[in-house]
């Protein structure tokens, strides 16, 4: 059973506070520009889930930026550091128009600012090449990196559903060949896609805590309709029973129950933009799901 959230693990591992800072690559997605499709994920919003995200500006204007707009908020006299966290679409996936080259740049600028402690890199599993990994492994000698893989399910049927656009080899070679590198992988799941039941999902987390080595981190997001995506045009012509708060952070306790205990709960909801949000209209609500999370799960 896992209990250890990303809050803890970061202030035992880096003595402070640490926040994220949103930047991009300006890397696209190959189930967006034609190589595989043009439509991306069903579940996918115009930004590729980077909403909150700097998205224009060098790597160094971008992290100047982000780390401004945190620290104005913050006491002056606490110290806190910085994840480097490339969030929207495939930040490994090279093109010509964005190639190897430029992307290793922003990786090593990111890495090397003196505010910066760690890299968290948002990717497809079909999306990174041996020298990507290779490069990736060398910038871990010099901070912490990790990646986070989207695989959302392991179910075949629900995968061709969503447009994923791999099968579930896919992610379980590239899983391979990132911890043999020495590299931290995260886990990204999402919750009651349409046809899964509460068995399908349990099916998922238990397929993955029992990969060896066990993933280092797991995201569990609840499916969140938003505007101007496929799923939502789906969901308006045949909308699928989605959860309560209560009983979703009750299911995700479940599902934490089954993860190893090395592995930590990166995330256990989700708060899209509020803009877009369709459905479930109470995961906008982030302090109440919180609170609730708290009394299934006593974390700090």
């Amino acid at each position: 059973m896992s209990t250890l959230t990303l809050n803890r693990w970061l202030k035992e591992k880096f003595g402070c506070k640490v926040y994220k800072l949103s930047l991009s690559t300006g890397c696209t997605c190959p189930n967006r520009d034609g190589k595989i499709s043009t439509g991306g994920c069903t579940f996918c919003s115009e930004g590729g889930s980077g909403e909150f995200g700097q998205t224009s500006g060098n790597i160094d204007e971008q992290i100047r930026k982000a780390v401004e707009k945190i620290s104005s908020k913050l006491p002056k006299t606490k110290p806190v550091k910085f994840i480097a966290y490339f969030q929207s679409f495939s930040n490994t996936y090279e093109t010509p128009g964005n190639p190897f080259e430029n992307i290793a740049d922003i990786f090593h600028k990111a890495i090397s600012h003196p505010e910066i402690c760690a890299l968290s890199i948002g990717t497809r599993p079909d999306c990174i090449s041996g020298r990507m990994i290779d490069f990736l492994s060398e910038l871990n000698k010099e901070k912490h990196v990790w990646i986070e893989l989207g695989l959302q399910t392991i179910h075949e049927k629900t995968a061709e559903k969503i447009n994923r656009g791999y099968s579930l080899d896919v992610f379980c070679d590239t899983y391979k060949r990132l911890k043999d590198k020495g590299l931290s992988v995260i886990v990204h799941t999402i919750l009651w896609l349409p046809g899964e039941t509460k068995d399908m999902m349990k099916e998922t987390a238990s397929y993955l805590a029992a990969l060896t080595p066990p993933p280092d981190g797991i995201k569990f997001q609840l499916l969140q309709i938003l505007r101007k995506t496929k799923m939502a045009e789906d969901y308006e012509k045949n909308p699928w029973s989605l959860p309560g708060m209560n009983e979703y952070c009750s299911f995700v306790k479940e599902l934490a129950d089954l993860m190893p205990e090395e592995t930590v709960l990166h995330r256990l909801t989700g708060d899209g933009p509020k803009s877009l949000l369709i459905e479930p209209l109470w995961c906008a609500n982030k302090r109440a799901v919180l609170n609730e999370m708290k009394k299934h799960f006593q974390l700090d």
